[in-house]
């Protein structure tokens, strides 16, 4: 179903997000292009030169013609940027529009699912951004995918558990028995790429929402301690989420009005997928992501980086 190979450009790719974006797609044979700021040399030496297939340029958001110059050497455009980033997208969309030639753009949409679940204000603020963005893209009349890519998984590995660190008690948000949905972000990306080529998502929404990745704290909790031969000590906070998203100052509320959304109020599981609704691991059977079983067990081995939890 999905198209031969296309030239992509990840914008933002040398970020959290951007780096498993910039690795799909130069692994699935696609010409990869990367505009981001700043390319550093140690960025481009390390990580980008060791692979010829991949092109990076650096520039800003707010260099117009050098965006659409930039563009208009490729068929399909998604930008990696990060939560504060997301209302500048719409000079990406200006750019595409110039530039007449885009096949696909897959905004920067990853998280909760901004059409179907509400959240705190700080969250909901982030929610109104992302609906923006996604009502400029249909008005703008460009081909789009969107995706909703739920929780990264390793990350919030390391956030609950901080491997790193050898904690012996673990914060449980809520009762620990809502359901939250956690996806590596290996797969989040090849997903991602996957459907930005397939004509099947063509103006769609894709959810990444396969049934191994759903799980509660407590579950979640319970399988950590037994891969890692540890005990912890749950510490409950139901409440002191809300308290701290009403009364800490901006950005220092978001993170605990996400945390709240996820995994005490279970945001993610709370609505039922319709039959029209596309679902990655249905659409890309063939495709074999990485459950959380099976990640927890690469995580005790080897913990995960630990970006800030509004830097993707």
């Amino acid at each position: 179903m999905a198209s031969e190979s296309s030239k992509i450009l990840i914008v933002g790719g040398t970020g959290y997000v951007g780096k498993y974006m910039v690795k799909a797609s130069v692994s699935m044979g696609h010409p990869t292009y990367v505009y981001a700021r700043p390319i550093t040399s140690e960025t481009s030496s390390s990580k980008q030169e060791q692979h010829r297939e991949i092109e990076s340029m650096g520039g800003d958001l707010d260099e117009h013609e050098k965006l659409v110059h930039v563009i208009q050497q490729v068929d399909v455009v998604i930008p990696a940027l990060a939560i504060p980033q997301y209302p500048q997208q719409i000079k990406i969309i200006n750019a595409i529009k110039e530039a007449g030639n885009i096949k696909k753009f897959v905004p920067s949409d990853f998280g909760n699912e901004s059409e179907r679940i509400t959240g705190l204000p700080p969250f909901q603020a982030i929610f109104d951004s992302k609906k923006k963005i996604r009502r400029a893209t249909e008005a703008s009349g460009i081909p789009y995918t969107f995706v909703t890519a739920n929780a990264f998984a390793a990350y919030f590995i390391d956030y609950l558990f901080h491997p790193h660190e050898q904690r012996e008690d673990v914060t449980v948000y809520g009762s620990g028995e809502a359901k939250a949905v956690l996806n590596f972000e290996e797969d989040v990306a090849a997903y991602t790429i996957k459907a930005a080529v397939d004509p099947r998502t063509l103006n769609r929404i894709m959810m990444i929402r396969p049934p191994g990745n759903i799980i509660t704290q407590l579950k979640l909790i319970s399988a950590w301690e037994k891969k890692s031969g540890r005990s912890l000590k749950k510490v409950h906070i139901p409440e002191e989420l809300v308290k701290l998203s009403e009364t800490l100052p901006h950005p220092d509320n978001v993170p605990p009005s996400i945390l709240h959304n996820i995994f005490a109020v279970g945001a993610q599981m709370s609505f039922e997928l319709r039959e029209e609704d596309l679902e990655a691991s249905k659409l890309f059977p063939d495709y074999q992501y990485t459950s959380v079983d099976r990640l927890l067990d690469i995580c005790v081995v080897n913990p995960p980086p630990k970006p800030k939890l509004t830097s993707f």
